[in-house]
């Protein structure tokens, strides 16, 4: 049991939430005995929450620029890259908007009521100029810049936008062989080795800040969690049971069925490991021998999608956006929510292909609504459970688009087969 716990991050951080709850509801201590006991605790949550404002910015940098620079070639990118982009762009819309549009039409979730205001210094784009050419013109004055001063100033859509810039001027300039890329996936080595060390810290910060919030706000805390969680999930198999097989018919004239059957093995290793890098080489297996997805096709298509294609965690993105913004009383303006939109797609291009990736590009996310880390906490709680699944429907998606971007390249190379042949 001992060892169990030593090794499942997510049972220590359900037990470290349970523990901080339980603590300030069930235990009979006074509530000015507990606002003392949390002022030493706000240590911890300051260190944990500072590791990640400091290295969030570096990590999306060179994430992205590894996630572009892995396809190989501007040649590729042009023409077989183009068609999936397209398809990962369709369909990471259709999530967010599914996402977004459920979580504002549901009844507000309640505040809590020892919530932190939002920060003050994020720059936001307010109700009066959220019209038109106004938001474009905002959008590009917080996106280019010098991205030195991104950096410091905690500026991520600029420092999205640099990296994007810098990763196809790379492409189009060095070999594939070029020392520059190995130095860049060095360092996101690097940089995933740091993360991996300050997510172990995630139980102490936990419980900190569930302690710090439930202080106040009683229990509804974790019944509002578990009504996110059922909300999530039910969207997430929207998206996976008829937003995607919708398309494998409509694009390849696959039917829903011997899709599934096809593509069950790598979908219930994502869900095992809550990895779509993990399933990589099952998917990349699976799409030649049971899809009849070229090799040519596959070899771009599905390691691309790896880092670039993520339904499951757009629209978890954008449901958890609106949650905590609501749980921390914090009023989304329509500018607010065109930021999240775009973040949540932005993030989901550079979310790391392992367990609990997208709490990385949540951040950004979050910082983008001006919605405070502390709330990456709350998400931490049930984020896991949330993960398997986000992770399967990730894996779906690029397997699908591997068929979709096949039978487009086959049509433009009088290679069509009348259907996209799919054994089980």
């Amino acid at each position: 049991m001992g060892a169990f716990l030593k090794q499942s991050l997510t049972t220590q951080i359900v037990i470290a939430a349970f523990v901080a709850w339980a603590t300030t509801q069930l235990l009979p201590f006074e509530k000015q005995t507990l606002l003392a006991l949390s002022e030493p605790l706000s240590l911890i949550k300051l260190v944990y929450l500072g590791l990640l404002k400091a290295i969030v910015g570096i990590m999306v940098m060179f994430s992205l620029i590894e996630g572009i620079s892995n396809i190989g070639s501007l040649v590729r990118l042009k023409q077989v890259g183009s068609v999936a982009v397209v398809y990962y762009l369709i369909t990471t819309t259709i999530a967010i908007c599914i996402g977004l549009g459920a979580a504002l039409m549901m009844p507000e979730w309640t505040p809590l009521t020892s919530a932190p205001p939002a920060a003050d210094s994020l720059t936001l784009i307010d109700d009066s100029s959220a019209q038109g050419v106004s938001i474009l013109n905002k959008l590009f004055s917080m996106a280019l810049m010098n991205p030195i001063a991104a950096l410091s100033g905690g500026n991520l859509l600029a420092i999205v936008t640099f990296s994007i810039l810098i990763a196809i001027a790379l492409l189009a300039t060095l070999d594939n062989s070029h020392p520059v890329f190995e130095v860049v996936k060095g360092v996101n080595q690097s940089i995933s080795t740091l993360v991996r060390g300050i997510i172990r810290l995630a139980p102490f910060a936990v419980f900190a800040i569930v302690f710090e919030l439930t202080i106040e706000s009683n229990s509804t805390l974790f019944s509002q969690l578990f009504e996110f969680g059922l909300l999530v999930f039910g969207l997430t198999m929207i998206h996976s049971l008829i937003v995607l097989p919708v398309i494998a018919k409509l694009a390849t004239g696959t039917s829903p069925i011997p899709l599934f059957k096809a593509i069950s093995a790598p979908m219930s290793m994502a869900l095992a490991t809550s990895s779509s890098s993990a399933t990589l080489p099952l998917s990349l297996q699976t799409a030649k021998e049971k899809l009849g997805v070229s090799d040519s096709t596959s070899s771009l298509v599905l390691p691309m999608g790896a880092v670039m294609n993520m339904d499951g965690t757009a629209l978890f993105e954008g449901v958890a956006a609106v949650f905590l913004a609501q749980l921390f009383g914090i009023d989304l303006s329509t500018g607010a929510i065109v930021m999240i939109f775009l973040m949540a797609m932005v993030s989901s291009v550079g979310a790391p292909g392992m367990p609990s990736g997208s709490m990385s590009g949540m951040q950004l996310v979050l910082l983008a609504a001006g919605i405070p880390l502390e709330a990456i906490a709350i998400l931490l709680i049930i984020e896991r459970p949330l993960d398997t699944f986000r992770t399967a429907v990730n894996v779906q998606g690029d397997l699908i688009g591997s068929m979709v971007v096949d039978r487009w390249s086959r049509k433009h190379s009088a290679e069509t087969p009348k259907h996209t042949q799919v054994t089980n």
